[in-house]
């Protein structure tokens, strides 16, 4: 497989080549203070357009445009009036830019696209944190659940790809295994295309520029509502001026990772830019049946791009990536086992001493199994988009066409033992999806400026699902003292094969305004209107086991599994909007307060429903839409030269909260959604960053959440009340799962000026921590599903350039801290349950070469 990352990067490098026989339009530029010191990280931008750059650690940027002279350039700096430049004429000689500065770093402002026009993250009214592509790179957050390290009002719950969910200030998707009925309230997206599989979340980033995380509803500025925030990617765009960045790290555990970009012209009015990532690990839990360690990282992902610039006026790039992920991985640790309120021969310690079996270890932190059935986790994930800017008046019309598609190939031991209780577990998947958007975005007046558009996703998701039951079987479903359930092959081999289809629709017209009633107060009203249609196709059929027309052993067989097939089809329309009001006390201080009424669509069951007498319970199919009320005031501010210090409230209540139900049936083998009447969650959060002088640099984050189920009285029983004489408890009044009270990052970098191997750059130590407190695991809270609050550390230290080589050595997890990351029971509740284990300490060296 390494030979694989070789080839890539070799031809990659015969493309750098071939590119730099063409150019465009480029400025060229230094940037100093006043005592001549070279300014790094400051944000140039192509006034009116959506181009832009940050220089290097030399104070040198390039940044090329379609635009032909004359044209102004913005010059954004944290502390400082954006200065803008008139370009009168091109030049092959750089320009040299001086800011009024004294000789001290001062902290770089991101600017952000979120409101689809580049403008500084510190005058959005809207809570957003803003993670650059290079500080992604040098934390080693290449996806998610590594970004959750650095903004921590993020939370990502991932089992297996599939069964991901990725919440904004606990909200987001129901905490549990994945159902297809419902959207996520997070949205996800990448150069403005819409992902709707949360799987998306597991992969490695390719080439990223910045990572925005805007947190609250966000239904007026996005193609597909979110009732709790939103990613916002943005990848690095074709350049007409060539470039290529190289990078290889290798750790232990035998990691490696690849990553390459090569980007330039490839005609006067063409340009392309190929990017890879490749991520290798072996396994770092041991199989003693195997003799193989297990949940192994093996990653792939490529992205190719065209920019074609037609007019000075329009901007056309083509783009296309997929991304495979074939790990033997995600495999759960048995962490312990509850006493259910089963009769004594139920319970999970009393099963397996009859049938001779001990657990490999009754420390989950040993990190060994002994599971009979393979682990799988492949997916592969890709798609190609259109996407059109063209400048008309005052303001900018996009259209962004993109088809995805998804695939799913599993396998799974979902009793966490090596007994044969389920001897197979897998639901392979294919998922597709064709969105469009039409946007405009500008100044509509000299004082009112705005957004609006319209959405389109169509998207299909099919399920070919398999579950047999092994020779253990009937011991852990025995429900009777009866000896019929020793009958020999009764259940070996017995199980269910299932074909689940949804298809789904959605259309949307969206909108915000910006009134500036004064330079310093703006008012913002937004709205929305949406349609929602989905349809499922439930089907699944028994077969196996004993063949048999003993109408007790059949009733027994069905105990266990039986055919079930429902049809379920249902549209909703929705009315949604917000207003916000922000007021610029002073340039250092910009308040706001939202008002936000969104909602989650309506969603459909397409996994299994509980049965009663034998037939499922359809009034369960349907899952009402969530009603959404969202207060949030929020402030930033720069308190100190060089300081950003922002805090937010917010308050969200939801009624008719979709959650997921784990039942105690195995024919419900991936869980039911329900309906919670309703939940709050409430918080505040603080964001940070403060330069001390030209040596340190700190930035820190916290969030305090309280979320709890105002009512919820129909809520499944926790593991250790399964088997009493109700079926629903009453949890109104606890706290929601995988809500920690607090959460927060704190990181900081000494550096100074150095060379290395002839190349100015900076060597730096840099130390990060990020925590969390204990939360619970279960959609009931229950005593022994409670994963306690840790804290981890991660380092690095080196040397860093923006162009020739960098290298740095790093370490995650430095203190090797035990933790889990989630608990979950195993399937049919027998008392054991599992955990995802928090990766022990990890280290490595990485190489970058930049041209």
């Amino acid at each position: 497989m390494r030979t694989i990352y070789t080839k890539i990067i070799l031809s990659l490098i015969l493309l750098f080549i071939f590119s730099t026989s063409f150019a465009q339009n480029i400025v060229k530029g230094v940037l100093t203070d006043n005592q001549k010191n070279p300014l790094e990280a400051v944000n140039i931008v192509i006034k009116g357009t959506t181009y832009n750059t940050t220089s290097d650690s030399s104070g040198k940027f390039t940044i090329d445009t379609p635009q032909k002279p004359p044209f102004s350039i913005l010059i954004q700096y944290v502390g400082y009036k954006t200065r803008e430049i008139k370009i009168g004429l091109i030049s092959d000689n750089p320009l040299e830019l001086t800011l009024n500065t004294e000789d001290e770093n001062v902290l770089s402002e991101v600017v952000v696209s979120s409101r689809r026009r580049i403008e500084k993250a510190q005058e959005v009214p809207i809570a957003v944190s803003v993670v650059t592509g290079k500080q992604a790179e040098q934390a080693g957050a290449f996806n998610v659940n590594r970004i959750k390290e650095l903004v921590p009002s993020v939370q990502l719950y991932s089992s297996n790809p599939r069964n991901t969910g990725i919440n904004i200030r606990s909200l987001g998707s129901p905490f549990g295994l994945t159902n297809d009925g419902i959207d996520p309230g997070v949205g996800f997206y990448v150069d403005g295309v819409y992902y709707a599989r949360p799987a998306a979340t597991t992969l490695d980033f390719i080439d990223v520029e910045r990572i925005e995380v805007l947190r609250g509803p966000q239904g007026s500025l996005f193609g597909k509502n979110t009732t709790s925030g939103a990613f916002n990617i943005t990848s690095r765009k074709p350049s007409f001026t060539s470039g290529a960045d190289f990078e290889l790290s290798y750790g232990n555990y035998a990691y490696l990772q690849a990553k390459a970009s090569v980007t330039g012209a490839l005609s006067k009015k063409i340009a392309g830019r190929i990017s890879f990532s490749g991520t290798q690990r072996d396994g770092i839990i041991d199989n003693i049946r195997t003799g193989k360690p297990t949940n192994t990282l093996n990653n792939q992902g490529i992205r190719g791009q065209l920019l074609f610039t037609p007019s000075e006026n329009t901007n056309i790039i083509l783009a296309g990536d997929i991304t495979t992920q074939h790990n033997d991985g995600y495999a759960q640790v048995v962490a312990g086992v509850a006493p259910t309120q089963r009769a004594a021969y139920r319970q999970f310690n009393a099963i397996i001493a009859d049938l001779n079996y001990q657990l490999p270890s009754l420390n989950a932190f040993d990190r060994k199994i002994d599971h009979d059935t393979p682990w799988r986790s492949n997916q592969d994930l890709g798609g190609a988009s259109l996407t059109i800017d063209t400048n008309i008046g005052g303001g900018t019309l996009t259209s962004t066409t993109a088809w995805r598609f998804w695939t799913w190939d599993p396998s799974n031991d979902r009793d966490f033992t090596g007994l044969q209780v389920l001897a197979k577990s897998q639901n392979p998947s294919r998922q597709t999806q064709i969105t469009q958007e039409v946007r405009y975005a500008g100044q509509i007046t000299s004082k009112i400026s705005g957004v609006a558009g319209v959405f389109f996703i169509d998207q299909t998701s099919k399920t070919n699902g398999t579950e047999e039951s092994g020779n253990a079987q009937w011991r852990f479903s025995q429900s009777s003292t009866s000896a019929l359930w020793k009958t020999p092959g009764l259940f070996e081999g017995y199980g269910i094969r299932t074909n689940s289809k949804i298809h789904s629709t959605s259309a949307a017209v969206f909108g915000q305004l910006d009134w500036a009633v004064t330079e310093r107060l703006h008012v913002l009203p937004g709205l929305r209107y949406n349609y929602d249609k989905k349809a499922a196709d439930y089907d699944r059929k028994t077969y196996g086991g004993l063949q048999t027309t003993d109408p007790a052993l059949i009733k027994l067989q069905q105990s266990v599994y039986t055919d079930q097939a429902f049809t379920s089809d249902t549209d909703k329309t929705d009315f949604s909007g917000n207003i916000t009001v922000s007021y610029k006390v002073s340039d250092k201080i910009n308040g706001y307060a939202t008002y936000a009424k969104s909602y989650k669509p309506v969603g459909v069951n397409v996994a299994g429903l509980p049965s009663l007498a034998g037939k499922p319970i359809l009034e369960l199919a349907v899952i009402k839409p969530e009603d959404v009320n969202h207060y949030e005031f929020g402030v930033k501010t720069s308190p100190l030269r060089n300081s950003i210090l922002n805090l937010t409230y917010f308050n969200t209540e939801i009624k008719d909260f979709q959650t997921n139900v784990q039942a105690a049936e195995l024919g419900v083998n991936r869980g039911y959604l329900a309906n919670a009447d309703k939940v709050r969650v409430q918080g505040v959060e603080l964001d940070a960053s403060f330069v001390l002088n030209k040596h340190f640099a700190f930035n820190a984050a916290a969030t305090y959440t309280d979320g709890k189920y105002v009512k919820f009285t129909n809520a499944p029983l926790p593991l250790e009340e399964t088997g009493a004489a109700v079926s629903f408890k009453d949890v109104s009044g606890t706290d929601l799962p995988g809500v920690s009270k607090w959460a927060g990052s704190l990181g900081g970098e000494y550096s100074k000026d150095a060379k290395f191997f002839s190349n100015t750059g900076k060597l730096f130590v840099a130390l990060d921590g990020y925590a969390r407190s204990e939360f619970s695991s279960s959609p009931s809270a229950s005593k022994y599903l409670i994963v306690d609050g840790y804290a981890i550390f991660n380092g690095r230290l080196g040397f860093r350039a923006s162009e020739g080589l960098s290298i740095h050595i790093w370490g995650r997890n430095l203190l090797n801290k035990d933790y889990y990351e989630q608990l979950l029971p195993a399937g049919g509740n027998s008392g054991q349950y599992a955990a995802v284990l928090g990766d022990q300490r990890t280290y490595g060296i990485t190489l970058r070469y930049s041209l």
